[in-house]
């Protein structure tokens, strides 16, 4: 995640609030199995057994850490701006086969939602911060592409 404090909206707070429970309450399940086997470890079967525990617990620490910061960070920079493409933004947009549609941009991807770009993505990234007006370069599968951001709001 960036350094800088990014905006975020209230569909990806809440979506970020909701992971982060769920890892909260899978790390707590995983830490008690863990607990639970402080005798002596039985075979090399049961040796791997709690490595890939004690691995699991450590890339859940990881992303509690990193979903604390993101969503820390984002009380400090406030709502999203209104007149840039930013997390939250509903844009619509002209692609360079003259084809428009209109997308949310978001910050993670719950489920297929086709109206759904997140800003991760390479049309996402090229989109955030630009204007009504602005014509942005992004790489497809099949190569670059442009669009031209028609609307906010």
């Amino acid at each position: 995640m960036s350094s800088e404090p990014a905006p975020i909206s209230d569909a990806a707070r809440h979506a970020l609030e909701q992971e982060l429970a769920d890892l909260r309450t899978e790390r707590r399940t995983v830490a008690a199995t863990l607990q639970d086997s402080d005798s002596d470890v039985g075979d090399s079967a049961d040796e791997a057994d709690e490595l890939l525990r004690a691995d699991q617990l450590q890339r859940l620490d990881a992303r509690i850490e990193a979903l604390t910061t993101r969503l820390s960070r984002a009380d400090v920079a406030g709502p999203p701006p209104t007149d840039l493409v930013g997390v939250g933004s509903t844009v619509a947009v002209r692609f360079g086969d003259g084809t428009a549609e209109t997308f949310q941009i978001g910050e993670t991807a719950e489920e297929l939602d086709p109206r759904l770009v997140t800003a991760d993505s390479p049309l996402g990234r090229a989109l955030l911060g630009h204007r009504p007006g602005d014509t942005v370069t992004y790489e497809t599968p099949e190569g670059p592409a442009t669009a031209v951001v028609v609307s906010l709001g």
